[in-house]
């Protein structure tokens, strides 16, 4: 066995799981970081995984796979510094254990991550939501599990990992009706239900049943919905709910969309920037700016607040739609 394997082995166990106690789903994408590296350094240097040394993943090496990211299979910049930043995490550990390869591990360490356009994010409108929550064949038990599980994503802004994570437990539809999830950086956080959730999910979990511990919104199987699946059913309804809305056709709806539709409902209805990133779950306030750069109506706002005095505030319009058009050739 190599230098790198238990080097590799301990910075799971003792680091991840440990010291750091970091959660199933950071172990996950770390695990597949380095699933994806030692296939790509045991084909480039044609050693197994177990034969594979620290100085075999050196800093053209972990370039080349970083490269091999975004060319060969199609990842984005954001996902290609993601296995980044597994890769300097491990190599910050193996610089107090290995400090002969210091000079290869400082090379790592120093490489950067890519800088990107930050796109403006996606997001439903009051209408757009109304027609995918409606476009659920609720003549089905799968199609009411998705109108109550759409509804209640719409309406809390839950990360998917966090609707899935739901359990019959963490519902409470008595008095101040509300939502307990476990979420992100191991946060727990209580989000308020409306009268429309707190009446859906009523007629939902008397035909749902079940024990306390068992998933809100299960598969046929009684299973947890998997990430996959719920961008499956999103997609699918989507689909439907485009053919009484057609602006949905234009847009690419996934789960995490849903978050985003509902951070934006809060700010059209007035709340605080600092109220919405505690509802979110959101570490600090400037995650939840991109939804201030997002909204246009306040930027309208504030232009008509900032108009020369004497000046008829407002955005030009052409007085004739025919006039409008000559005006573009």
């Amino acid at each position: 066995m190599s230098d790198l394997a238990p080097l590799l082995q301990g910075f799971f166990t003792d680091k991840l799981m440990l010291q750091l106690q970091a959660s199933p789903h950071t172990i996950a994408a770390y695990r597949d970081t380095f699933t994806l590296l030692l296939g790509f350094a045991g084909q480039r240097t044609g050693h197994r995984p177990t034969r594979l040394s620290i100085a075999d993943l050196d800093a053209p090496a972990i370039g080349a796979f970083l490269q091999h990211l975004e060319t060969d299979r199609g990842n984005t910049t954001a996902t290609r510094n993601a296995r980044l930043a597994a890769i300097r995490s491990f190599f910050r550990y193996a610089a107090l254990r290995a400090p002969e390869h210091a000079a290869v591990i400082q090379r790592v360490l120093a490489i950067p991550p890519k800088r990107f356009d930050r796109a403006i994010v996606n997001y439903l409108t009051a209408t757009e939501t109304d027609a995918l929550v409606a476009a659920t064949d609720r003549t089905t038990w799968t199609g009411r599990r998705d109108h109550a599980l759409l509804l209640t994503g719409v309406h809390t802004g839950l990360r998917v990992s966090e609707l899935t994570g739901l359990t019959l437990k963490d519902i409470r539809l008595g008095t101040g009706p509300h939502l307990h999830c476990h979420g992100k950086g191991r946060k727990d956080r209580c989000t308020p239900l409306t009268t429309d959730t707190v009446k859906v999910l009523k007629t939902w979990l008397k035909e749902r049943r079940g024990e306390q511990g068992d998933p809100l919104f299960p598969t046929r199987r009684g299973t947890p919905l998997s990430r996959d699946a719920v961008e499956r059913l999103v997609t699918k309804h989507t689909r439907t709910a485009a053919t009484t809305c057609p602006s949905l056709a234009d847009k690419h709806v996934t789960p995490h969309t849903l978050r985003h539709s509902t951070a934006m409902a809060l700010l059209h209805a007035g709340v605080d920037i600092s109220v919405i990133a505690l509802w979110l779950g959101h570490e600090s306030t400037e995650t939840t700016q991109i939804y201030l750069h997002a909204d246009m109506a306040i930027k309208e706002r504030a232009l008509t607040r900032t108009a020369p005095s004497g000046s008829t505030p407002g955005r030009y319009t052409a007085p004739d739609t025919l006039l409008a058009f000559l005006q573009t050739l």
